[in-house]
């Protein structure tokens, strides 16, 4: 395997597989709200298969399944000094959808599909690099998965999964306009629903240019 390639450091994951089906994995992560943003890019190596995943649902709650936590009207900081237990007893969790994967003979053959086994437990999730963002969105076919799989936040993930890959492209144009004409030729019966998105995205653009300026 080519683990220079895979760019796995044994310090530098962000959460364990505790759940996982052919479409989704759900992870515990190491520290508590340490999940990467919504509609980020993860991967977890599941010998033989390198699985991707974008995150469309993030929580955190209690591991005692009958005990909800509770208001104390006091700052994090306040309840960290007078009640170190509290955070304890809490997780932070993510959902990710599964979008590709490739095999540890030829991890830089990324294949947009679901892959032929579910993720392992316990298995340890990445949050994937800049580089690795761009590679994977060379190629947009797994927005189809988005569209297809999450309807009920369908539209919100979208766009947030196509902001983290025009940041990993520099917020070039040019990926803007492909990213655009692929959302065409996958949402063109509904208008109105398209044209929101493509707004969205160019908003997005606009407030980036403007907070480097």
């Amino acid at each position: 395997m080519n683990r220079r390639y895979l760019n796995f450091d044994a310090e530098s994951w962000v959460a364990e597989v505790i759940e996982s089906s052919t479409t989704e994995f759900t992870a515990e992560c190491k520290e508590l709200n340490g999940s990467p943003p919504f509609g980020a890019l993860v991967k977890a190596y599941s010998s033989p298969w390198l699985i991707y995943g974008v995150i469309h649902h993030i929580s955190t709650q209690s591991i005692e399944p009958y005990r909800r936590p509770m208001a104390f009207g006091k700052s994090e900081e306040e309840l960290r000094q007078e009640q170190p237990q509290i955070y304890a007893l809490l997780r932070t969790h993510f959902k990710a959808l599964v979008v590709g994967y490739a095999s540890e003979e030829r991890p830089e053959e990324i294949v947009q599909a679901i892959p032929p086994v579910p993720t392992r437990l316990h298995t340890f999730v990445y949050e994937c690099s800049r580089e690795e963002v761009r590679q994977f969105a060379n190629d947009l076919h797994f927005l189809r998965t988005i569209i297809n799989a999450t309807r009920s936040l369908g539209d919100e993930l979208l766009v947030s999964v196509c902001r983290h890959m025009l940041s990993a492209h520099g917020w070039q144009r040019e990926y803007l306009v492909r990213l655009g004409k692929e959302l065409c030729r996958l949402i063109r019966d509904d208008y109105h629903r398209l044209t929101h998105l493509i707004k969205r995205l160019e908003t997005q653009i606009e407030r980036t240019i403007n907070a480097t300026m």
